[in-house]
């Protein structure tokens, strides 16, 4: 708690300190978004104290430097369009896979760098496009830099390019980097790398990690390396698309999740598809499959019950996005084989008037059952998402989820056949995208014993009653928060009319005296 204390006194310090010393005599080298964001993310400027050390002065001076590389390279208007189109076809850098601790791995394949000045300030923007694209995306999630030196010679030595590749990390983008995996670097290269080691800070250095085929999956596993890297990764680049994530449809769309011990048979399962499917005919479903609908749903509301109560304290944050309000907002919560936690919820709430489309898709769709999927949300309400890990699977720090919203007319339907007609016809430009990963709770041991161990012997039920009572009365004050902001404008609105209403009487009166006299 002291320690969140100091830190939050350090980003108030921060800010008053850039408004005070800096921004009067530069606020023409700055671009004003930047400047507005300073002001309101806490995060960034913790970011910044971290990366200086929490030492006030040098992160002024970074901010400084910072922000006027970010105007000079236009940092903020940088988009597809802008950069050169054979730049991005020549797959010399793109983000793919991730690391063994879940980091996106940012790829700079040196031997389809072309050295030539001509043409390196279109480069520079690329990388400056590239890590201004994932930092929006993925909420300032570190990444891990590889270069991939293998098939290069002396060729292919740039140091001003590689030069501003470690400046982006060490004064541009601050938090930002884990590690550098450096593969396969020729020996003819040491003396160049000398010189890199004295452009990079005694952390930075630390980050270093030299490899080849047979060490280099001590950082990153097989399944996102190169078969040339010793990997059975079969990626290929290839522009257009932009290279992201692949997300893919999850297992059971729209069908049920059933816990390990259920057994039900694929008649039930088919007959439950067919009710989510065809929501208007359910009254002519014969008893046995209105009995397995309800069995279902007995299901389904104690698997919600259950996830609630193990991660309300989780569930707390929220991304507020233009659409769609979705908790949690960064990371669902699994445990790992030994804890056995295979469930987690997402909530999503429609802050619009209108009805709003929304999908999920994840990296992993072999792992993932997740209900519903497809479907859609009414305006002002909430709705619960069960995203189960499917058999033996387990969860892995790279497994990823996009949630995908746009509104929908008010005349359109919300069946299938409407929404599978919808996302073929809305264009991109109106669909919010919102990113989740995956974290893997090696061990709850502890917070179980914490239960056994009680001094007053409150059985753990107790407990997740609380969490559920918790969840519920916050839900319930938003509710009222809500009512109460309403009650206040209109309380406002009365006053102005009343005050109105006696100003026009008082002139009435004012008036007829007048006339009287």
């Amino acid at each position: 708690m002291a320690e969140r204390q100091d830190k939050a006194a350090l980003v108030s310090e921060t800010r008053r300190r850039f408004e005070a010393e800096y921004l009067p005599d530069k606020s023409d080298k700055y671009d004003s978004r930047d400047v507005e964001r300073l002001q309101q993310d806490d995060k960034w400027i913790e970011n910044y104290l971290i990366w200086r050390h929490d030492v006030v002065d040098d992160t002024l001076k970074m901010i400084d430097e910072s922000f006027q590389w970010r105007k000079e390279y236009t940092v903020n208007d940088l988009t597809e369009s802008v950069i050169p189109k054979w730049l991005f076809e020549s797959g010399s850098l793109f983000l793919h896979g991730y690391d063994k601790e879940g980091y996106k791995l940012f790829w700079f394949r040196v031997k389809h760098h072309v050295r030539d000045p001509k043409q390196q300030l279109e480069k520079k923007k690329l990388v400056a496009f590239w890590l201004e694209h994932y930092a929006k995306r993925d909420h300032g999630k570190p990444l891990t830099v590889v270069f991939d030196m293998s098939e290069t010679g002396i060729s292919h030595i740039d140091l001003d390019f590689v030069r501003f590749i470690v400046n982006c990390f060490t004064d541009y983008y601050p938090n930002f980097l884990t590690k550098i995996v450096i593969f396969e670097m020729p020996w003819i290269m040491n003396a160049a790398f000398k010189i890199v080691k004295g452009w990079l800070g005694p952390d930075a250095i630390s980050m270093l990690k030299f490899t080849n085929k047979s060490d280099v999956q001590e950082y990153i596993s097989g399944e996102y390396l190169p078969p040339h890297m010793g990997g059975t990764d079969s990626f290929k680049y290839s522009y257009p698309p932009l290279v992201d994530d692949d997300f893919q449809t999850p297992l059971c769309e729209n069908g049920p999740i059933t816990s390990e011990d259920e057994h039900e048979s694929k008649e039930e399962i088919d007959a439950d598809t067919k009710e989510t499917g065809e929501l208007n005919e359910t009254q002519n479903l014969n008893q046995k499959k209105m009995n397995s609908v309800e069995q279902i749903s007995k299901s389904e509301e104690t698997d919600k019950t259950e996830i609630k109560a193990k991660n309300a304290k989780k569930a707390l944050t929220t991304f507020k996005g233009s659409l769609l309000h979705i908790s949690p907002a960064e990371e669902l919560y699994f445990g790992s084989k030994e804890t056995g936690e295979k469930k987690c919820l997402i909530v999503l709430t429609n802050v619009t008037k209108n009805v709003v489309a929304f999908k999920v898709r994840t990296t992993a769709p072999e792992k993932y059952r997740v209900k519903p999927s497809n479907s859609s949300c009414e305006p002002g309400t909430s709705l619960d998402i069960i995203v189960s890990l499917h058999g033996g699977f387990a969860a892995s720090l790279q497994d990823r989820f996009l949630i995908m919203a746009a509104e929908m007319d008010q005349s359109s339907g919300a069946g299938v056949p409407e929404l599978t007609q919808f996302w073929k016809e809305v264009p991109r430009t109106k669909v919010m995208e919102h990113r989740l990963r995956c974290h893997v709770i090696e061990s709850s041991k502890p917070f179980s014993l914490t239960l056994k161990e009680n001094a007053f012997n409150i059985p753990a039920k107790t407990n997740e009653d609380l969490h559920i009572q918790l969840t519920h009365l916050l839900q319930i004050n938003k509710r009222l928060q809500e009512q109460i902001d309403r009650c206040l404008w209109f309380q406002q609105l009365s006053t102005v009319l009343s005050l109105l209403s006696v100003t026009v009487v008082a002139f009435c009166f004012y008036l007829m005296y007048t006339q009287r006299s």
